[in-house]
């Protein structure tokens, strides 16, 4: 017989020990044991220091491979947001070469008239839209369209503009062309019936001229004023009065017509241009007609690059937010 005693004594043995969760040793009960060690034994004091920096070790370990997997992590995310990126811009710069191809290879030189004109984008594509186009054996027109908004949205709403464009009538006995009121009023319900959801609105003027006579005739809505420089050095602006396109149906654009004379210049452009000629962040049109008057003098090829100039050096210097730009100079030749 085994002694009850001993029995026990080998039941202890055979049992499995549970240890409690305050029993698992971490890096800082090990510090507090060490320092308690060192306390009552100054021999296990270098020990304890030593169990005190490889706790300190152990700890840094841990946060230096966390933050190598965040680094990792961030690598990835910002080698996929390049290849995005890249191929955005890509995708972009393919846009604005598509727009460009839109736009008048060369200026058309018709009679007396010649056409010189200055296209700047905000950023690859540009909201504004331009063309001239001989109409039939006297008459030449031209339009501008300048969307609400930028980017892509504001490009898109131009080409359909491009092509609802309506400037002649063909029928079986022939054709007529289209009043510029005409023009604009159904350039107006052609937007308003596509009924979208955004970026629905846009400015515009269309006019033509009748190079034989020189009569310049022309509707817009909510377009900015085109501005005459008179051979004399009068500067006149040609008033109309027409609504944004893309509101409301049926709006009706006043007309206004204007005999030109040998040495004039008309000049038409989009609001944007009132922006980049400000010395604020809003428009001013008195800023740029003090600008255009200044230099009615020169030769209008001179005028055209004195402002591409100007705008070269606003964009290198300023971080003012840009907005798309566009001007066509109508010239009479004496």
């Amino acid at each position: 017989m085994i002694p009850a005693a001993a029995a026990a004594s080998a039941a202890a043995e055979d049992k499995p020990t549970l240890r409690l969760a305050q029993d698992v040793e971490t890096p800082e009960t090990a510090r507090a044991a060490a320092a308690a060690a060192a306390a009552t034994d100054p021999i296990a004091a270098p020990l304890a220091a030593a169990a005190v920096a490889e706790s300190h070790l152990e700890i840094l370990q841990r946060e230096l491979d966390r933050m190598r997997d965040e680094i990792e992590l961030l690598r990835r995310r910002d080698v996929a947001l390049q290849f995005y990126m890249h191929r955005l811009d890509e995708e972009l710069k393919l846009a604005a070469r598509v727009q460009q191809d839109f736009l008048p290879k060369s200026m058309p030189k018709i009679g007396p008239l010649r056409f010189h004109t200055l296209f700047r984008p905000a950023a690859h594509v540009s909201g504004d839209l331009y063309d001239v186009m001989r109409l039939d054996e006297s008459h030449v027109g031209f339009y501008m369209a300048d969307a609400v908004g930028h980017g892509m949205p504001a490009a898109l709403l131009t080409m359909f503009l491009k092509q609802a464009l309506v400037t002649k009538v063909i029928d079986h006995t022939g054709y007529r062309l289209l009043q510029p009121s005409v023009t604009m009023q159904k350039l107006n319900d052609a937007l308003v019936a596509q009924n979208l959801s955004t970026a629905t609105f846009a400015t515009a003027l269309y006019g033509n001229i009748n190079y034989r006579t020189l009569k310049f005739t022309f509707a817009r809505g909510g377009h900015p004023d085109p501005i005459l420089l008179s051979r004399d050095g009068e500067l006149k602006v040609l008033q109309s009065e027409g609504a944004l396109l893309g509101i409301f149906p049926d709006d009706v654009y006043e007309q206004q017509a204007v005999e030109l004379q040998p040495g004039d210049r008309v000049f038409i452009y989009s609001d944007g241009v009132e922006i980049a000629f400000s010395s604020t962040d809003s428009p001013c049109n008195a800023q740029w007609r003090e600008l255009l008057y200044a230099r009615r003098d020169l030769p209008t090829e001179q005028i055209i690059a004195d402002l591409r100039d100007l705008l070269g050096r606003a964009d290198a210097n300023d971080d003012r937010k840009k907005d798309d730009l566009t001007v066509i100079a109508v010239e009479v030749e004496r």
